[in-house]
């Protein structure tokens, strides 16, 4: 099998950010992405999209759900896939970051997915790659995967996201997933609301077209989807919430404060959790209402629609002028 979609036509050549996206290009991933999931769930898995194409996974940054989700997705097309272990390689021994894209480039990846702690650094490094690059998460600006993979579930389950209610909740300040998913969400026509501590809401964020509350029964009230943000205690310098227990008090979701939301509403959590930090155990686990683990199935078909639509405008197979 050479591919599952005909159409292919697909105008970027990296996935930095959802910035880049048109609506049309969020369906075509979305739709592609429906595939895969029908895919995936066959005995037969694998496929040869990305046969004799080479994948190079480079995380900077400590990840279980997404380095593994685009590993398992490169090997089920096919790809040639290599994990680089930044704590053994030369970044860590004083090498600059567009010394080792220099370095990688010579090597002639295909597809290049990159996490790192700091904001723009995947695009810095796109600049230097003939190939494709993904980006998996560069600090607290974008994570364009994730937010595909939340649309992408919150379609299967709402039948659309235009004129939704969804309320995402928690650290929104150190957040990446936040700032993409309002952007994506946004742009296919939901109303999106943000919940959290004023110290945890970011300076201006109402211009990117969101609602801010500080109390979550305001922000939930008649809300169509919930997601709840990990508080992320380690991008912190200094004290932010007096304490954990505090927090879930007024910021975490329980049923109490579920009850303001529709009857019908569906939980969401891109992971890893904390329970009983920024989220109640019972609501987590209720699965008349999360979707949870459907966002963590439904990452790696998004992860292969995505690589599949950006091998499509790589140089063909066996090019010797490609890369």
């Amino acid at each position: 099998m050479n591919s599952i979609e005909e159409n292919l036509s697909f105008k970027h050549q990296h996935l930095l950010g959802i910035k880049e996206l048109s609506d049309k290009d969020v369906s075509k991933i979305l739709d592609l992405s429906e595939r895969y999931i029908e895919i995936n769930r066959e005995q037969q898995k694998k496929h040869d999209v990305l046969r004799g194409r080479t994948l190079i996974l480079l995380f900077f940054e400590n990840s279980t759900r997404t380095r593994t989700s685009f590993e398992l997705a490169g090997k089920r097309m096919g790809a040639d896939t290599i994990n680089i272990s930044v704590s053994s390689s030369a970044i860590k021994k004083g090498e600059t970051l567009i010394d080792t894209a220099m370095t990688l480039n010579a090597m002639h990846p295909d597809l290049l997915v990159m996490r790192h702690p700091n904001a723009g650094a995947v695009n810095l490094l796109s600049h230097h790659i003939q190939g494709a690059v993904l980006n998996a998460g560069d600090g607290a600006h974008e994570h364009p995967t994730q937010a595909l993979l939340d649309a992408l579930t919150i379609r299967r389950h709402k039948g659309k996201i235009k004129d939704l209610i969804i309320t995402i909740c928690g650290d929104v300040m150190h957040s990446r997933v936040a700032r993409s998913n309002l952007l994506l969400l946004k742009l296919m026509g939901a109303e999106v609301r943000l919940v959290s501590p004023p110290t945890l809401t970011p300076t201006g964020i109402e211009t990117l077209g969101t609602k801010v509350y500080h109390n979550m029964e305001d922000g939930l009230k008649d809300a169509d989807v919930i997601m709840m943000l990990r508080l992320q205690s380690e991008r912190m310098q200094g004290s932010f919430v007096p304490s954990t227990r505090e927090y879930f008090r007024f910021w975490g979701l329980d049923a109490n404060k579920l009850a303001s939301a529709k009857d019908d509403a569906m939980i969401m959590h891109p992971g890893p959790m904390n329970r009983g930090i920024e989220i109640d155990s019972e609501v987590a686990d209720d699965i008349t209402r999360s979707v949870i683990l459907e966002q963590v199935e439904f990452g790696v078909a998004v992860r292969q629609a995505c690589m599949e639509l950006l091998a499509s405008n790589l140089p063909p197979k066996g090019d010797k002028n490609g890369i």
